[in-house]
């Protein structure tokens, strides 16, 4: 039987992750379309239903939430995490769209209208929205849940106590906050492997599910905390990011990345995946950036991965390469070749992903060289109690 959330879930879902204000009077279901370029798959077809489900329950339920919900259409952007349309589309009921091709661009209203009209948003997507809502939420008065890949497997997380992850990640946050460096070891069919990520100059973020006022968007189901290594853009202080990155692609290929400067500068290995990834580190620069340090806590919660990366980085530490700017970082749009190839790529450090590369140790270089232990053998060694 597939898992589905009741009417009362969902109501309660919003209210306890956006807490809408009387004066909030809008909510908005994103969804992307796919069209000639991009060909519809069975789960995407799937998550589109659960949207158009959604919009349908909250819509009966106005006088109640004193939400108007719409759902929101808009043509795919091929990759996750690049800019959305100029424009998108109002669905006005009925049977949904198969394509964005079957779509009228006169009838198009333009996105920051959205964004005017709806204070509360929820992306339930096949491609990351997640950094252009970011950098959205920093110019209208929104706040926005994002989906990408969500499946009925994950509403299981959506009914975890909210209170009490985003207690965990706040812990997190303050840590990665005052920490000045992360060390992480490594061990890897190869050998060991070390990584230095240099944390000076940078805010770490809270993600735990909860979006109560304007200006944020984040991932839902969450249960994280993170943040993006220093890139090196004071002048005469460069990134002391350094080290070897291994990572293991669902071939079963592991592959070291040699990093300096918080880039990943060579790949070592002689596979196919390696050879790939050495050109695309060459072809574009702004991949090869580590855009992110995260620590997700669902695990110790019993929430197991599904396959999905929406939930499955929530589980443990993860590291991403690419785009940065959405989360405080120097590298956006504007220094890939083209909005296509604008990428964040999470690598997730949890037995399920990459069975053969393990992290033995994690530990937080506070002010004054103080050490604070905080995973041992892939499993947090921290306090939650305090």
């Amino acid at each position: 039987m597939t898992e589905r959330l009741s009417g009362d879930e969902l109501f309660s879902l919003i209210r306890r992750v956006f807490r809408p204000a009387p004066h909030e009077r809008g909510l908005a279901i994103l969804v992307d379309l796919p069209d000639k370029e991009v060909p519809d798959t069975p789960s995407w077809r799937q998550r589109r239903e659960i949207a158009a489900d959604w919009a349908a329950e909250l819509a009966a339920r106005q006088a109640s939430t004193g939400l108007e919900t719409h759902l929101v259409l808009y043509r795919n952007v091929r990759t996750n995490n690049g800019d959305l349309p100029a424009t998108a589309w109002v669905h006005s009921g009925g049977e949904l769209p198969a394509s964005a091709d079957e779509l009228d661009p006169a009838t198009a209203v333009p996105f920051a209208e959205i964004y005017l009209t709806h204070p509360i948003l929820i992306a339930l997507t096949r491609f990351s929205a997640t950094a252009p809502l970011k950098v959205a939420a920093r110019s209208y008065p929104i706040r926005a849940a994002t989906m990408p890949g969500f499946t009925p497997a994950m509403i299981p997380a959506l009914r975890l106590d909210w209170g009490e992850i985003n207690r965990r990640v706040e812990i997190l946050a303050d840590l990665l906050t005052r920490a000045e460096a992360a060390e992480i070891d490594f061990r890897h069919p190869g050998g060991t492997a070390r990584l230095t990520l240099d944390l000076r100059y940078r805010h770490a973020h809270a993600s735990g599910g909860l979006l109560p006022i304007p200006g944020v968007a984040g991932n839902l189901p969450s249960g994280e905390a993170y943040i993006v290594p220093y890139e090196g853009e004071r002048e005469g202080d460069p990134s002391s990011s350094q080290g070897e990155l291994p990572v293991q692609f669902e071939t079963g290929e592991v592959v070291v990345y040699r990093i300096e400067h918080n880039r990943a500068v060579e790949v070592l290995g002689d596979g196919e995946r390696a050879r790939r990834e050495a050109a695309a580190i060459v072809a574009e620069p702004a991949y090869a950036n580590l855009a992110e340090l995260g620590l997700g806590v669902l695990a110790e919660l019993d929430i197991k991965p599904i396959g999905e990366l929406l939930l499955d980085e929530k589980l443990g530490l993860h590291i991403a390469f690419g785009r940065s700017d959405h989360f405080g970082g120097q590298v956006g749009p504007a220094q890939f070749s083209s909005p296509e190839a604008v990428v964040h790529i999470d690598r997730v450090y949890i037995a399920e992903t990459q069975p053969d590369v393990r992290v033995e140790r994690v530990d937080l270089i506070m002010p004054k060289k103080k050490v604070v232990p905080l995973m041992r053998d892939q499993q947090y060694v921290i306090d939650w109690s305090r």
